[in-house]
Parts: C-alpha cells; sequence; structure tokens
C-alpha cells in the first residue's frame, strides 16, 4: 500500500469518524472503501452491470401495451 495525505473537511472528517466508531473500522479502511466504489462508479463497469441487469425487464409482461402496433400508427405510409 501506498501512504497518501488527504485533506478534509471538518464535516468530512466528524462524519469518517463517526462511522469508524460505529462500524469498528479505521478511517483509512473507510476512505478506501469509498475511492474503490468511486472508481468503480466512473469507470462505466457499474454501469455495464447495472444496463445487463434491467436487459429484458420488460419481457414477458403481460399489463404493457402492445409497442408494435403503437409504434406503427406512427409510421407514415
Amino acid at each position: 500500500m501506498i501512504r497518501t495525505q488527504v485533506c478534509l473537511t471538518e464535516k468530512e472528517r466528524l462524519a469518517i469518524s463517526s462511522l469508524a466508531e460505529a462500524t469498528g473500522k479505521k478511517q483509512a479502511e473507510l476512505i478506501r472503501e469509498a475511492v474503490d466504489i468511486f472508481i468503480e462508479l466512473r469507470s462505466g463497469l457499474h454501469r455495464d452491470e447495472v444496463l445487463d441487469q434491467a436487459a429484458g425487464m420488460w419481457r414477458n409482461r403481460a399489463d404493457l401495451p402492445d409497442f408494435t402496433a403503437s409504434r406503427q400508427s406512427w409510421d407514415r405510409g
């Protein structure tokens, strides 16, 4: 591990301190977890996972209108 210095606001420091006490984890561990989550969210990996989970979620639903028929009514022809 590489030691890195981070400046926090007083509000952030108090929140991290409270979370550390409540969870029994060290502040540095919580900060590393937060950085890992941030990297995952920003890297697009999380986005791909969400899209994969959403794929087909409307399949086999009987309560939805017939989209093909609706779409055809919009076509000029």
